[in-house]
């Protein structure tokens, strides 16, 4: 992780709320009481911001200054709004394409899935505030850089993000093995959001209910599921072709 990305430290956290600063996600040192710390934990919960209550080594693992038992890691780059993000691409794109993740938490896989998601000219990303990866400085490597050239958008709740998707016109496509159809049975020229769901769990119940359409993709060996990044980039670049034709 990069040391650019962390903030450390009661009043540092503080200063960085104050000045808006873009908070991913912060880790506090369990079973400490601090009435200073219990007040950043109030705001912070105010923005859904991911909390991660972790022992005393692992907080020295991330910062070896004196950390008072909160480090924050900022992200390094600005958020779009959902709003924003579907107005600004139904304007300019006839079929603009999307990618849902939810719950993706290994740094590694979210940016893998970036850099896919750049090279096959996603619209932007969606993610969830609470739960995923974070966004900081080792998703700007593993994503060899997309991050700065993809739109992101955070929301509160994924299933609120299908919903409003779904009502500006955008088919919404849930990705799992359990699907009777195969991604290569589906019509995807049309404006589209692929949902792809966590490492362990993948795409969860109640947002699988709600996807316009479930699909899969084939596997013919003995292993019963791809890593998350792969599939991702099956489902894109199944689109990417349909779309070229």
């Amino acid at each position: 992780m990069n040391k650019e990305s962390l903030v450390f430290g009661i009043y540092p956290v503080i200063e960085a709320l104050k000045a808006e600063q873009t908070i991913d996600k912060v880790f506090i040192q369990k079973d400490l009481s601090n009435p200073k710390i219990e007040a950043i934990v109030a705001d912070l919960e105010k923005n859904q911001t991911t909390i991660s209550y972790v022992p005393l080594e692992k907080l020295d693992k991330l910062c070896r200054s004196n950390h008072q038992g909160i480090v924050a890691i900022t992200s390094p780059i600005e958020f779009v709004s959902l709003e924003t993000l579907v107005e600004s691409s139904l304007e300019n794109t006839k079929a603009p394409l999307f990618l849902i993740l939810d719950q993706i938490s290994d740094v590694r896989n979210f940016g893998a899935i970036l850099r896919t998601a750049e090279c096959t000219g996603v619209n932007g990303v969606i993610i969830q505030k609470k739960g995923g990866a974070p966004v900081s400085g080792d998703t700007v490597k593993t994503s060899a850089g997309a991050i700065f050239n993809i739109p992101i958008c955070k929301v509160d709740h994924i299933k609120d993000a299908i919903y409003y998707l779904q009502g500006s016109g955008i088919n919404t496509i849930a990705a799992s093995e359990k699907a009777q159809k195969s991604i290569y049975d589906l019509t995807l020229t049309t404006g589209l959001a692929i949902i792809m769901g966590s490492e362990g769990k993948g795409v969860s119940k109640s947002v699988m209910n709600i996807a316009n359409e479930k699909a899969s993709l084939p596997l013919l060996g003995e292993i019963n599921s791809l890593n998350v990044s792969v599939a991702c980039a099956v489902f894109l670049y199944e689109t990417v072709r349909q779309r070229l034709q």
